[in-house]
């Protein structure tokens, strides 16, 4: 395993949106990969055929595409150990199947699930193990006949792995060190399932990380419970000198409180945990996703790349290639990460003010026309670049810049009262003509020009400026006067003021 060739995985299942948490250890295995010279594979576990949501194996392909964070091999790109859904590779898992029954280590069981059922309302804290199999109806409880029998009438069965109580099971977890568990806690799970002809997780898992070479498996803490049982099927299918190495990464945690983060604590405080929004095609629900929401996905990147991971420096800010640069498994922390989704704002705020104007305002532009608006990209990018440093995301950026596109139709009423004066309009009269006079109407020009003309009447500069901002745009609000009389131009200055003097 020593010079192996640094080989990770991400495998999810296609039973509904992405997490965050696994868009998170998706980012993890990429960063680890990139940083040692190393391959990323997308595996679709779709062995769950009870479980699988039309429309979500595409959702999970368009996310990291968003992202940018980019597969050597699987489903969407192809490679050497295609294909690389589980549900096509049923022929290759039953090989192993058979191998473990041959060898006594697994057992075939026809339980049905009343069966089972009785059995749990029989015996407390029921697990089907070395102290219960002997109670149930399965392989080694029943003749060899009768178990043929059985198959060759078309009964449905499970195979098990076979686990002996009392002994020590060890993994060697790259972030927790030495996790020790005993056999005797483990319960006989099911590998392979006759109905659908498919393993379950655990087999396939096994069987596709064995022969696609998978080198480390860094995976979140939630499937810290099925570690023993991957060693022993190691052990078992006589693969251990193989066996990759393990890394399970810290759970993300409420913003607020204990436990999981799940998709309530998002609905419930405002925040997405999905990377893009999501129907869901039964209900029809619709989830947000961070896309949709406004993020930009590099700054989703940096922000989801410090929850459970810190480069031992105060930097916050990082490109994706600094990050693949730093990282590595030992700076994981070993307990859950709050998932603070206002850092998760501020992030996204960093990251608009760090783009140049002409790309916010390319993002800017749908935006504009859904409103109504037609302008042209460099006045775009002008007014962006006067309002940007106000906004999270950049739907907020409407909100503090329409007045450049559009004239107020209202004034509002507080700051009328506040700031419109009985003399307002006149000395706003006065002002237009300042204006109609000013050839050079670049912002310095005409603020010496206009403050001349203030300083030189003896007018208060507080009452005019104000009353100035709110005839053009309507509210207490905005950047520096004369970047956006220079923006919407002498003209429409004008006009504004003279509606405003006759409306106020």
């Amino acid at each position: 395993m020593e010079n192996q060739k640094v080989r990770v995985r991400f495998a999810p299942s296609p039973t509904g949106p992405l997490h965050i948490g696994g868009v998170r250890t998706a980012l993890y295995n990429y960063l680890f990969a990139k940083k040692h010279g190393g391959e990323l594979i997308l595996r679709i576990e779709d062995t769950d055929s009870q479980r699988f949501v039309p429309g979500a194996e595409e959702y999970i392909i368009e996310s990291f595409n968003w992202l940018g964070i980019t597969f050597d091999e699987g489903v969407h790109v192809g490679g050497p150990c295609a294909p690389y859904r589980q549900s096509e590779r049923k022929d290759i898992y039953k090989k192993y199947v058979d191998q473990l029954l041959d060898a006594g280590l697994a057992y075939v069981a026809f339980d049905t699930p009343q069966e089972l059922d009785a059995k749990r309302a029989e015996i407390a804290n029921f697990q089907y193990d070395a102290s219960t199999r002997g109670l149930m109806r399965n392989s080694l409880t029943l003749s060899a006949d009768e178990v043929k029998t059985l198959i060759e009438a078309g009964n449905q069965y499970v195979v098990r792995i076979k686990i002996e109580p009392g002994q020590d099971v060890v993994v060697n977890d790259l972030i927790r060190g030495e996790v020790v568990i005993n056999s005797s806690i483990l319960d006989d799970k099911v590998l392979y399932k006759s109905a659908d002809q498919l393993p379950t997780y655990h087999m396939a898992n096994i069987v596709d990380d064995h022969l696609m070479e998978i080198s480390h498996v860094i995976r979140g803490e939630e499937w810290l419970p099925s570690a023993p049982l991957h060693v022993l099927l190691y052990r078992f299918l006589g693969w251990e000198d193989t066996m990759p190495r393990f890394a399970h990464l810290p759970l993300l945690l409420k913003p607020d409180g204990n436990g999981k983060l799940s998709k309530r604590d998002g609905d419930r405080l405002g925040f997405p945990v999905f990377p893009l929004e999501w129907k869901d095609p039964k209900s029809g629900d619709i989830s947000s996703g961070y896309r949709e929401a406004g993020y930009l996905p590099d700054a989703v990147v940096n922000f989801l790349a410090l929850l459970g991971w810190n480069s031992g420096t105060d930097q916050e800010i990082f490109s994706m290639q600094e990050l693949i640069d730093l990282f590595s498994l030992e700076r994981c922390s070993k307990s859950g990460a709050k998932f603070d989704f206002e850092k998760g704002k501020w992030f996204n705020h960093k990251y608009i003010q760090a783009k140049s104007n002409e790309e916010i305002a390319a993002l800017f532009q749908p935006l504009l026309k859904e409103n109504g608006v037609e302008a042209a990209d460099d006045k775009v990018a002008q007014v962006v670049g006067l309002v940007k440093e106000r906004v999270n995301f950049v739907q907020e950026l409407w909100a503090q810049s329409s007045f450049f596109f559009e004239a107020p139709t209202t004034y509002d009423e507080k700051t009328v009262k506040k700031r419109w004066k009985e003399d307002t309009p006149a000395q706003l009269t006065e002002l237009i003509e300042v204006l109609k006079g000013i050839e050079d109407f670049t912002p310095h020009n005409s603020e010496e020009v206009v403050k001349g003309w203030i300083a030189e009447k003896e007018y208060h500069l507080g009452n005019i400026m104000n009353a100035f901002r709110l005839a053009i745009v309507g509210e207490s609000k905005g950047p520096h006067m004369f970047d956006i009389i220079t923006i919407i131009g002498k003209e429409e200055t004008i006009a504004r003021l003279e509606k405003a003097i006759a409306t106020i």
